[in-house]
């Protein structure tokens, strides 16, 4: 007779960001088969605090420890504070069945290799670790036995529709694109857009820089990195489409010309369940796809000169080495420095333009050179931003 599952043990690194929250909530959702034994944030120490009471983790990673502290004693009960201890240790814990990595930009890249070599599954969320350095990530779990399991809606969709076929016999990959907040808007008027305005995205709930990477559609280029890295397939044979409505959220179209495609209302929670569960398909309280009323989708061809970003992203792949982490690091400050509202919108794409520009990659980069890579290009970032005022 079999007895009861054992409980997955998950530690959560981003756990009070946008992904990490909607972790969290699918932990909640069957706390039978979750626990959550390490929380990672960075300056939010309030949220992080209220983690904390309710998960009661082993380990906690943070910015702050006195603040996460005076937050804890703030709640009521007696609240020990847990363990403190680094992201990558926090990865690689022995006490951690899967890893959640949901930090956004490079800090994300050595928990990430941490988990990966100490033989663990990781829900990847985070875009730069496969970006900056998809050779190493790769080597990493070949080496250490790790699993990547994509969260990114779009990946998580190719990943689906891949499941029990050969990838020889994949003619190309289609990543769908909604376009972004900005996508019905002139190209004049970009000129004065707010960082309100570019976070008003009209599908999906996602965190601030994401959101403002979907407007720049730079997010595609570096899903289109991504998935050349995760699934093997030559840039050449990786598309961009637009689809307005996010319900397609990726299409592989096979030799013999079958497509398939994952579809499903926009919602991260969806892809996060099936890395945590993967190869299981647990129930999930979510709104139903009715294609009835829906009507119809749509899709167009990806318009280049309107998305800049997302032609340097495709370059900076093409070109390889160093190149991404390079171009990803500038795009890191440029996105702050709009949400600061000390860049104007239409100046992003031409600060990437320049860090592709003047950056010299290094083709099979160690990971000391990918770090350095992307500092070299925030201290060029910095400077051009400066320079503009």
């Amino acid at each position: 007779m079999v007895g009861p599952l054992k409980p997955s043990r998950v530690a959560v690194l981003g756990s009070t960001g946008s992904i990490g929250r909607q972790t969290l909530d699918v932990i909640r959702a069957h706390p039978d088969r979750f626990q959550v034994v390490g929380l990672a944030a960075g300056k939010n120490t309030e949220a992080l605090a209220r983690q904390v009471a309710e998960f009661r983790p082993a380990m906690v990673c943070c910015a702050d420890g006195d603040a996460l502290r005076a937050h804890l004693e703030a709640l009521p009960g007696s609240i020990k504070p847990p363990e403190r201890v680094s992201l990558s240790a926090m990865a690689a814990a022995p006490e951690a069945d899967i890893v959640v990595s949901a930090i956004v930009g490079a800090e994300g890249l050595q928990p990430t290799l941490a988990a990966l070599s100490a033989g663990k599954p990781v829900a990847l969320a985070n875009k730069e670790a496969m970006v900056m350095a998809g050779h190493l990530v790769s080597a990493a779990a070949a080496k250490g036995g790790g699993e990547v399991r994509p969260v990114d809606s779009e990946h998580s969709a190719i990943w689906q529709c891949l499941a029990g076929h050969d990838r020889a016999a994949v003619r190309r990959l289609i990543i769908t694109a909604s376009g972004g907040a900005l996508r019905d808007l002139a190209p004049d008027e970009l000129q004065a857009v707010t960082p309100a305005r570019a976070l008003e995205h009209p599908t999906w709930l996602m965190g601030r820089r994401i959101t403002i990477d979907s407007a720049t559609l730079f997010n595609k280029g570096l899903e289109v990195i991504e998935a050349h890295w995760l699934f093997g397939i030559p840039f050449e044979r990786i598309d961009v489409l637009m689809h307005r409505e996010s319900i397609v959220h990726s299409l592989v179209e096979m030799n013999d010309g079958s497509l398939m495609a994952q579809l499903s209302m926009p919602d991260m929670r969806l892809p996060i369940q099936y890395a945590l569960t993967y190869p299981e398909r647990l129930s999930l309280d979510l709104p139903r796809l009715d294609l009835a009323r829906l009507g119809s989708l749509t899709f167009a061809e990806a318009d280049m000169e309107r998305y800049p970003c997302l032609g340097l992203a495709l370059a900076a792949g093409r070109q390889g080495g160093t190149a991404p982490a390079a171009l990803a690091a500038a795009d890191e400050e440029a996105v702050e420095a709009f949400l600061d509202e000390r860049l104007p919108f239409v100046d992003i794409p031409r600060l990437l333009a320049d860090t592709l520009e003047r950056h010299t990659p290094v083709a099979v980069p160690c990971l000391e050179e990918v770090l350095e890579a992307d500092a070299a290009a925030r201290r060029f970032a910095r400077r051009w931003i400066a320079s503009r005022k």
